[in-house]
């Protein structure tokens, strides 16, 4: 046995610069692998576990994303139950490796040896069911193992109750020098509070070719990645462990609860992270962001909003209480109140809400108004135009400055296409009108409130259509009467 060096880092909060290491790290390729094979019984879902979604990104993904931030250009993900689920809801962004047999982590690691076969370098290993793991703390893992020539670096904790997790064995010098399982062990070695993480990071070359050692004589029948400790043990290598005290960024999903517990988890950094870059949150617990989400400074979140998918929110803008943006941009100092707005635009300095639906990719110009009840869908609304109230436009082409009545719907479906309405600059519609596609409201024209309007109406021109109101004095009063007073 080489007379190698302990090493024991204790990230702690995991904020150190990093220096040489740093250095060091930069001139070498970083592969990674995802270990996303498993079935999830607990999950009790016809859903591949790696699919179940958090903050609306899939949990695999999640994992994946913190090897890309960490420096693996193009992670491979090792797929098994439910896998082309799993490669078609993920793309070609990633590498994938089918573990046709589920035998074990070990197994798992061993069947990505075809995707890396010409790296010789260093590999980052973490579960596909642990989506909290920092990239900053991949980054410094890797960053030891570069440090210390380790065959392998190795997260690991201390934990008050460590059941459930492998121990970390150690010789008599405090080398590691192996890892039970909790199946396994002695009562003595449950007693040990140190344990693995399931994180690592490999020299490649020397992974595969003891992957290749590695027995399954254990209670599961099943080939354990734990079980490389004891393996570089034996070949004359060295495991050097990176200490961990944040056990929340370890927590792995196994169940629906755990899901929930990991979503809040993720959900308090990244709203921690808005507010320290100048948000305004007013209550974090009702309050959802998503990780792909961008917010500028000033802006303020109001209860019971809700932020997913590609949203972007522009700087001053005031967001909720009540709302959901999806797939939605906010320019810089609009508004959205209690209001629903999927893949569309708000221009700057707009007033969405309350109890307004935008959708379709519609498009609102700056300083526009969409007030309650209003609905629109593919909508082209331009500058300064109000929409104020109790409205439908669907596939609408709308001028600036434009005045659309309460009431006012586009009729744009005829039962087998749909057709556009435009409206011009200036133009004013009346309430309660009917605007049958695919038809033209020129600029500057009005329509007359309650119109049905089936044909084009030039510029600056009035549009009446609605039937010509009839009196008939007394007519009520006979009815009652004829009626014998009753109403």
């Amino acid at each position: 046995m080489p007379n190698v060096r302990l090493f024991i880092l204790d990230l702690g909060k995991h904020n150190s610069s990093g220096g040489v290491i740093r250095t060091r790290m930069a001139e070498r390729v970083l592969e990674g692998i995802v270990l996303a094979a498993g079935k999830g019984t607990r999950m009790r879902s016809d859903l591949p576990k790696g699919l179940h979604r958090i903050l609306g990104v899939p949990m695999v993904e999640l994992a994946a994303r913190n090897l890309r931030k960490a420096g693996v250009t193009r992670p491979t993900i090792v797929v098994g139950h439910g896998g082309d689920q799993i490669v078609e809801a993920l793309g070609d962004g990633y590498a994938y490796a089918w573990q046709r047999e589920q035998l074990g982590t070990g197994h798992a690691a061993l069947c990505a040896e075809t995707a890396l076969k010409d790296h010789d370098g260093p590999v980052l290993i973490v579960p596909g069911d642990a989506p909290l793991i920092e990239p900053d703390f991949l980054r410094r893992l890797a960053a030891v193992q570069a440090e210390t020539g380790a065959a392998c670096a190795m997260a690991t904790c201390v934990m008050d109750d460590p059941f459930g997790y492998g121990r970390i064995l150690r010789d008599a010098e405090g080398r590691p020098m192996g890892i039970v399982e909790e199946k396994d062990a002695t009562p003595e070695q449950k007693a040990l509070r140190e344990v693995c993480v399931s994180v690592y990071c490999f020299q490649a070359r020397t992974l595969f070719r003891l992957l290749k050692t590695l027995r399954n004589d254990n209670a599961q029948g099943e080939y354990y990645l734990t079980d490389m400790v004891g393996a570089i043990y034996r070949d004359g290598g060295n495991t050097v462990c990176v200490r961990v005290q944040d056990t929340e960024m370890l927590m792995g999903v196994n169940d629906r609860w755990q899901l929930a517990e990991a979503a809040r988890v993720l959900r308090t950094r990244i709203l921690r992270a808005h507010a320290l870059a100048g948000v305004t949150i007013v209550d974090p617990g009702s309050t959802h962001v998503g990780p792909d989400v961008e917010i500028g400074a000033d802006s303020t979140l109001l209860p019971n909003t809700v932020l997913e998918g590609r949203t972007v929110v522009g700087a001053g803008c005031a967001i909720g209480p009540n709302t959901v943006l999806r797939n939605a941009t906010v320019e810089d100092g609009a508004s959205v109140v209690c209001s629903f707005v999927a893949d569309s635009t708000v221009g700057a300095g707009s007033r969405v809400g309350p109890f307004a639906h935008l959708r379709g990719g519609t498009r609102l110009g700056s300083g526009a108004r969409v007030g309650n009840f209003v609905e629109m869908k593919n909508v082209e609304f331009g500058a300064s135009s109000s929409a104020a109230h109790l409205t439908y436009l669907g596939d609408a082409s709308v001028g600036e400055s434009v005045n659309v009545g309460a009431g006012t719907i586009t009729c744009n479906y005829d039962g087998f296409t749909k057709h556009r309405t435009r409206i011009g600059d200036g133009a004013f519609v009346g309430s309660n009108s009917t605007l049958i596609a695919p038809v033209t409201i020129g600029e500057g024209s009005v329509v007359g409130a309650g119109s049905v309007i089936r044909h084009d109406v030039p510029k600056d021109a009035l549009a009446i259509a609605r039937a010509d109101q009839v009196l008939k004095e007394g007519w009520a009063a006979r009815r009652r009467e004829a009626k014998g007073g009753k109403k």
